[in-house]
């Protein structure tokens, strides 16, 4: 079998994947299409070389791929970034064909945009946080369906909001017609069912993290509860994947965006950068610390002072904190964590 390394790019689908195979000069040996199945791809490239440089796009199943592809088969793939790829197109036009091929490409002059593969039990842990989302999201729409129906009846119910005695208010309006309270009654059976759902999830997370260390290290943080811990780990993975925090920050989509041309400077707002449940999750702890804890206090104060709105305000500290953070989750990624 030929050591010679051969650089391969896949362009992955669900039934098949496009292969291109290429040597160090840029030569294209194949590229063709196979059946998506590991066993299928390793043989076609087994034809050429056992010294394998890979690349896929990050995207549904490509992480399982690669992971089997490691595992069983010993190759070194990396998962690419598909919109980085997309700009380093030198054609409009997009195939199969030519995606493969600039990916094989990209690996091969090393300049490929890559995505962190994260670990099994991540990527597990991974989408049971976002399915609990998910469930809040839902929670919330209901609770604004709810809220929608009272304000067009008009109706004003005292005491504080969603609370078991508000809710029993809610559930014994008899002025409303009847069809509104069949609606109500709906909507409120499924604002039980998600609260005892998301209830169900987040043990179920509380199980899978119990022997987490990083998890632990987290909830040790000021303004850090159970569920912003279980969804630092799940998106961020590990701290010491980062260079820097300010790194971590611009992942987390928590930077300013520069929009600067010629003599003119400016902020364009946030990156659009990063999972947005992460994001979201960050500045609502954000606005925790800005509560409970003097040093966000004072510098929620003298911004606000500078006449800067509370949203911009959130998202500062938040940048600010997760910069901190990073310093406080090292050294390197915790011995133990995944």
């Amino acid at each position: 079998m030929s050591k010679v390394t051969v650089y391969v790019g896949l362009d992955y689908h669900k039934d098949s994947i496009q292969v291109c195979i290429m040597n160090s000069t840029g030569q294209v040996l194949a590229n063709r299409r196979c059946h998506n199945q590991v066993e299928a791809l390793v043989k076609l490239v087994a034809t050429f070389s056992d010294d394998v440089q890979a690349a896929v796009e990050s995207c549904s199943g490509a992480a399982a791929l690669a992971d089997e592809l490691v595992a069983r088969h010993g190759w070194s793939i990396s998962l690419a970034h598909p919109g980085y790829v997309a700009r380093m197109k030198q054609t409009p036009d997009k195939t199969d064909w030519t995606d493969a091929r600039v990916i094989a490409d990209l690996v091969r002059i090393g300049y490929l945009p890559k995505v962190w593969l994260a670990p099994e039990q991540v990527r597990d842990l991974r989408r049971v946080v976002r399915f609990r989302q998910d469930l809040v999201r839902q929670q919330t729409a209901t609770k604004l369906k709810i809220m929608a129906l009272l304000r067009e009846h008009r109706v004003v119910i005292e005491g504080t909001r969603w609370t078991k005695k508000w809710l029993e208010a809610v559930t014994n309006l008899a002025e409303l017609p009847g069809g509104t309270r069949y609606i109500l009654k709906r909507h409120l059976q499924g604002l039980t069912r998600l609260s005892d759902e998301i209830a169900k999830v987040e043990a179920q997370l509380r199980k899978m993290t119990a022997n987490d260390e990083l998890v632990a290290k987290l909830m040790q943080q000021r303004g850090i509860g159970a569920v912003t811990a279980w969804t630092i780990r799940a998106e961020i993975g590990r701290f010491d994947r980062f260079h820097t925090g300010k790194q971590l920050s611009r992942f987390c989509g928590l930077s300013p965006r520069n929009a600067s041309s010629g003599n003119r400077q400016a902020d364009a707002g946030l990156i659009k950068a990063g999972n947005p449940g992460l994001r979201t999750t960050l500045i609502e702890a954000a606005h925790r610390l800005t509560r409970y804890d003097v040093r966000w206090a004072t510098f929620k104060a003298k911004q606000r002072a500078a006449g800067k709105p509370g949203s911009v305000i959130a998202a500062a500290v938040a940048n600010r904190w997760v910069r901190w953070l990073f310093h406080q989750m090292q050294p390197a990624a915790w011995e133990g964590a995944a």
